[in-house]
């Protein structure tokens, strides 16, 4: 089994680096590859909202001129997916937001590939607001039917300058735990979607709750 990382801290190797790798380590640890993908600082594009990937439907965001289609990609080929963003303004950088909302998208106009494979994410910050990036992140799980991996506290570490989250052992040691509980509840769906496999979503019923059809209340 493979987890795929995605660092969107525009320090290569910064904090955000520094919890994910703390995290791979652990799932190396107990027999599950990793890599580490960086998109930080990189010239990405958000969603456009044009809805191309829903009328090719191959796997891919019609923008092709940035790193995107290739981290979806990986993203689809592996068995769990780490997402890491450094707190911004008490959220994600811009390069995790376009990931998410084109690889969201992109996923749910190719089936969801992305269902059932096992999410979590962390984030590094300086003093607050990582809260709010980790729920940003989150969401993208909870919406494509992805099992979300949790620790004994939440997934943050605390530093400023580069390799400053390295002295947060509670953080350190909560990246530990995160590990820990990816590796197994990505061992346990693998031996249990033998004899349970894993349920399709129904999509079909969509309702806008702005109705044209109906008169506006008065």
């Amino acid at each position: 089994m493979q987890v795929v990382a995605v660092n969107a801290s525009p320090r290569e190797g910064g904090n955000t680096h520094l919890l994910l790798n703390r995290v791979c380590e652990r799932l190396q640890a107990r027999d599950i590859q990793t890599e580490i993908i960086h998109i930080g600082g990189k010239p990405v594009h958000g969603c456009r909202g044009c809805r191309h990937c829903f009328e090719k439907r191959d796997r891919n965001c019609i923008i092709r001129s940035d790193v995107i289609n290739k981290c979806i990609g990986k993203l689809l080929e592996a068995d769990g997916v780490i997402l890491g963003s450094p707190t911004y303004f008490s959220d994600v950088t811009t390069e995790m937001k376009a990931l998410i909302d084109r690889a969201g998208y992109v996923s749910l106009a190719n089936d969801n590939p992305l269902a059932g494979k096992v999410g979590a994410a962390v984030t590094a910050v300086r003093r607050a607001g990582a809260q709010h990036a980790l729920h940003s992140m989150h969401h993208l799980f909870s919406i494509l039917q992805m099992p979300v991996a949790t620790s004994t506290y939440w997934n943050i570490g605390y530093g400023a300058t580069p390799g400053e989250a390295g002295l947060d052992s509670e953080g350190l040691q909560s990246m530990d735990n995160l590990g820990d509980t990816m590796a197994w509840l990505m061992h346990c769906i693998e031996s249990g979607s033998r004899q349970y496999p894993f349920p399709k979503g129904d999509r079909s019923r969509r309702m806008n709750f702005i109705r044209p059809d109906r008169p506006s209340a008065t």
